[in-house]
């Protein structure tokens, strides 16, 4: 007698038929890697063609200096499927590793300039460039105190 006996017969029989295997979604961060380092083709199909975005692509690549121009091209050009703008930046773009920062906006700023003097988006934005930094520690300080907390 085993062990396995003991244990007694497997719930469900699973056949080969039975097996499907999943296909692991591309980032655009996969494309613009393929894009800029790797250079393997990643669209092979259908499937793979559906997950590219060119928007999130081009904006990658829009940070680097020397990929601007051409993620400008496929920003101007929309209407032209995503297989083609892939196969375009591939042959265009140079291989190398790129470590391009993303452009952030200072959402905080904005937001606590916002509560604070009851601005909406827009006008708040134009405040956002007249204060300091210092004036808007100030206002976070009295925001956080207001709230009965340091955030």
């Amino acid at each position: 007698m085993s062990l396995f006996d003991e244990l007694g017969p497997p719930i469900e029989d699973v056949t080969e038929s039975d097996f499907v295997e999943k296909i692991k979604k591309i980032s655009p961060f996969d494309f613009a890697s393929s894009i800029n380092d790797t250079k393997v083709n990643l669209i092979v199909d259908e499937a793979t063609e559906s997950q590219y975005n060119p928007f999130i692509v081009n904006r990658a690549l829009g940070f680097g200096a020397d990929t601007v121009i051409a993620a400008n091209e496929m920003n101007s050009r929309p209407h032209i499927d995503a297989k083609m703008q892939y196969e375009f930046l591939r042959g265009v773009i140079r291989k190398g590793k790129r470590y391009n920062k993303w452009i952030k906006a200072e959402e905080s700023d904005l937001e606590a300039v916002q509560e604070y003097f009851s601005y909406s988006f827009n006008k708040a934005k134009e405040a956002l460039r007249m204060l300091s930094a210092d004036d808007i520690e100030k206002i976070k300080l009295k925001l956080a105190t207001r709230k009965g907390g340091k955030s």
